[in-house]
């Protein structure tokens, strides 16, 4: 009797055992059918196996609110079906920059790439990166890996206003991408130089007068060239060798003066510029009387306005109105060129 009892006892399991491996192949076909047919594409993937497009994962992704789109309909092909988010979107990755504001020192870049950065559309490098200038044998990988995360449809931007006056820089830049889109920001070259000198005394104030370093020569008054203050403002050649790799029409030059009289205009042309929508605009700025430029209005969540550091609108040294004046003489035949390159007037004579 007991005997018999263990038997149907076994019976049972390995009936309950074949059961069990039946229903799990039932599950399994069940699984690879809906896949075939495409329906699994709809179930959830958990947050810790998707990664982005560069291959690195953010747990953060998930966690972000997708970003409210104003700008164009996605690309052809990229559209999704309802109720489902597109791959492509919900993901940031690491983007070479589309548009790169190359220059001048002293002549606003700082500022511009500040307000800039109010745009929901624009993620920017906060440091200057350098590369296409001092670093540029790290490798482009390098490079890319500076930028700042994007989703599609946002700008990855930098600022190196030596870029400019770089010989190398417009091939290299060429060489990542000829498509990219190029920000000159330019001011007054006399006034320029001050600040330069300005900057550089306050690093070193044993630094020589600004008319030792302007002049060659006090009693012929020629203008030293080769003293860099002076050369950056030679706008004209160093567009000339910018054009040899890239048409005008990728070029913005931005007036630093306008930039300080008129920032909510300037920044509606860069805007433009850059295909985005004007969102930066009168609303965002204030006059900083102390300063004498333009400051950023007080940012939703802050205690207090965002101004530029005391680097900025530092006071200048008198300089002798003759030494000025020559400098201005020097500058004219090139000013005049490079308002017919430009096609830009910028009134400095």
């Amino acid at each position: 009797m007991g005997c018999s009892g263990g038997r149907v006892r076994f019976n049972f399991g390995k009936a309950l055992s074949k059961a069990s491996v039946f229903f799990t192949m039932v599950l399994i076909f069940t699984y690879f059918f809906y896949c075939l047919t495409g329906l699994c594409d709809s179930a959830p993937r958990t947050l810790y196996t998707q990664r982005g497009v560069d291959g690195d994962y953010d747990a953060l992704d998930e966690l972000r609110p997708a970003r409210n789109r104003t700008d164009s309909a996605e690309a052809p092909g990229m559209d999704a079906p309802a109720g489902r988010i597109p791959v492509s979107n919900t993901f940031e990755t690491k983007r070479f920059p589309q548009a790169i504001i190359i220059g001048v020192k002293k002549g606003g870049t700082r500022a511009l790439l500040e307000f800039l950065r109010i745009h929901p559309d624009v993620r920017a490098v906060g440091s200057e990166p350098h590369f296409f200038d001092r670093f540029y044998d790290k490798g482009l990988e390098w490079y890319r890996n500076l930028m700042p995360r994007t989703l599609d449809g946002q700008i990855t931007l930098e600022k190196t206003p030596s870029y400019f006056v770089t010989k190398e820089a417009p091939g290299r830049v060429c060489t990542m991408n000829c498509q990219t889109k190029l920000i000159v920001v330019v001011r007054d070259p006399v006034t320029r130089a001050v600040s330069d000198y300005t900057q550089t005394l306050s690093k070193n104030p044993g630094l020589p007068s600004f008319q030792s370093l302007a002049l060659k020569n006090s009693s012929t008054g020629l203008i030293d060239t080769t003293w860099s203050a002076v050369r950056i403002g030679l706008y004209a050649k160093h567009l000339e060798n910018w054009l040899q790799h890239f048409p005008l029409s990728h070029f913005l030059f931005v007036s630093g003066e306008r930039l300080v009289s008129d920032p909510a205009g300037e920044m509606g042309r860069v805007q433009d510029f850059l295909g985005l929508k004007r969102v930066v605009s009168d609303k965002h700025f204030y006059f900083n009387q102390t300063k004498g430029f333009p400051c950023l209005k007080k940012p939703e969540g802050s205690s207090r306005p965002r101004c530029l550091g005391k680097s900025k609108g530092r006071p200048h040294p008198q300089i002798p109105s003759e030494v000025l004046q020559r400098l201005r003489d020097f500058y004219r035949p090139f000013n005049q060129h490079f308002y017919q390159i430009s096609g830009q007037d910028f009134g400095w004579d």
